[in-house]
């Protein structure tokens, strides 16, 4: 591995971790059982407090850190939650409560929409992440570090784990 074995900008960071709301004992989310998750540190890949939380770590660490909305996914805009009528979307689409879409404005800009409810002629969309308004509670451990590859750099993001480009 070459330059520092820091958590910091340009480098790919394979973590595991736990995901629960603030009080709460139930798991939100989880690497447990699965392979650690990768990211490129700096780019915006994770939560922000996450990200300056996990700065300066090192292989092997551990940390347990409580983010709120601000750090995390924002607090909660109650003028994010439209209604779409169902001809709006595609016809093979099968939607379903709790799913997510993308929707693409006249920018080109993407932007994830959260299903709510179904109506009879319309569909009640979020743009609000799931975790918006919540204070999140991580527990972290930093299981390797590397840098980050030229074209990891330049798409913005973490290839996995081995650096191996996944893009078509």
């Amino acid at each position: 591995m070459s330059g520092s074995n820091r958590v910091q900008d340009g480098k790919v960071v394979l973590v595991h971790y736990r995901l629960t709301l603030d009080g709460v004992d139930e798991v939100v989310d989880s690497t447990e059982g699965d392979e650690p998750m990768a990211y490129l540190h700096g780019a915006d890949n994770i939560v922000p407090g996450l990200e300056r939380a996990l700065e300066g770590l090192g292989i092997g660490e551990t940390i347990a850190v409580t983010l709120e909305p601000g750090d995390a996914y924002g607090e909660r805009e109650p003028d994010a939650i439209q209604e779409i009528p169902h001809d709006a979307f595609p016809d093979d689409l099968e939607i379903e409560v709790g799913m997510q879409l993308t929707a693409e404005d006249e920018d080109g800009e993407l932007t994830p929409l959260y299903v709510r409810a179904i109506a009879e002629d319309h569909v009640v969309v979020d743009t609000n992440h799931p975790l918006a308004g919540e204070t999140l509670r991580y527990e972290v451990t930093i299981v390797d570090i590397r840098d980050a590859t030229e074209s990891e750099v330049e798409h913005g993001h973490a290839h996995g784990g081995d650096g191996h480009d996944h893009h078509d």
